[in-house]
């Protein structure tokens, strides 16, 4: 029998995670039974599952570990960062403001009373415009960009008739993404500094209600386009993201993120939950 954990279940705009304070790294998770309590239906179910650790580095106060549906480790998580910040804020391992450690780098977070969370990401890197993709008898033109994990982004002209599941997973495992491929995002103009946005993420090889990377890369490259200002909201299925940056002649910096951070449910996780 293992060893009794406590978790919480939280979502950031519909992207679920289920949370575990491992400050002390006492709990070994391994890829297999993670990707077992991330199953719907089957397990606690979620788009992925976050361990809050001690890090030895000065000046932060913890380390996020973040885990795919499929237990595959991941460089960082828009949603993920901004849940595991405000349960990081509940369970007494910061103040409402803090610094902690990704995959990815450093970050910063601030945990507002509403339970809205403010998170600083890395600047986008690899940006790269102008691209087509050609998967499945239709050319997607779009844009790149890693902004902790990487992204294509292509705009649409009627996003609700997308097939999201069976274009994105083309466009993830295309040649031009290997060895590791993309996250995949649709986009369509909502308003003047707005977009509706849909995403098929990587390692979970399915559409998520949101994605916090992928909203940040959207605005970000919608912007470098020349086809939103800043701020800008992306409006996904399960909610909105609001993505600030600066931008000194195409040098994106001092990117946030900011949206909900729901505390869903806490308990103990059965051992059935690994069968």
């Amino acid at each position: 029998m293992k060893k009794k954990i406590s978790f919480i279940k939280m979502s950031g705009a519909g992207n679920d995670f289920i949370v575990v304070d491992n400050y002390k790294k006492t709990l070994k998770l391994g890829k297999a039974e993670i990707a077992k309590l991330c199953r719907r239906r089957f397990s606690i179910g979620a788009d992925g599952l976050m361990l809050l650790e001690s890090t030895e580095k000065e000046h932060y106060d913890f380390n996020m570990r973040y885990f795919n549906a499929d237990g595959s480790e991941a460089e960082m998580c828009g949603n993920g960062g901004r849940c595991i910040s405000r349960f990081a804020y509940l369970v007494g391992r910061a103040s409402n403001t803090m610094h902690f450690l990704a995959k990815d780098g450093p970050h910063y977070a601030e945990v507002k009373a509403d339970g809205h969370v403010k998170l600083e990401m890395i600047d986008p890197k690899s940006i790269k415009l102008n691209l087509s993709v050609k998967v499945r008898g239709k050319t997607l033109r779009g844009a790149f960009a890693n902004t902790g994990v990487p992204h294509f982004v292509t705009e649409v002209k009627n996003i609700s008739r997308v097939d999201v599941k069976t274009l994105g997973n083309a466009v993830r495992f295309h040649k031009m993404f290997a060895p590791k491929g993309t996250n995949v995002n649709f986009v369509q103009k909502k308003g003047k500094d707005s977009y509706l946005i849909r995403t098929y993420e990587r390692g979970v090889e399915d559409e998520t209600l949101a994605c916090g990377t992928g909203a940040v890369a959207g605005a970000v490259l919608m912007h470098l386009q020349k086809k939103a200002g800043k701020p800008v909201t992306m409006h996904a299925v399960g909610g909105d993201l609001k993505v600030y940056f600066n931008d000194k002649d195409g040098d994106i910096t001092k990117v946030m993120l900011e949206g909900n951070a729901r505390v869903i449910s806490a308990g103990y996780i059965h051992e059935e939950a690994f069968i």
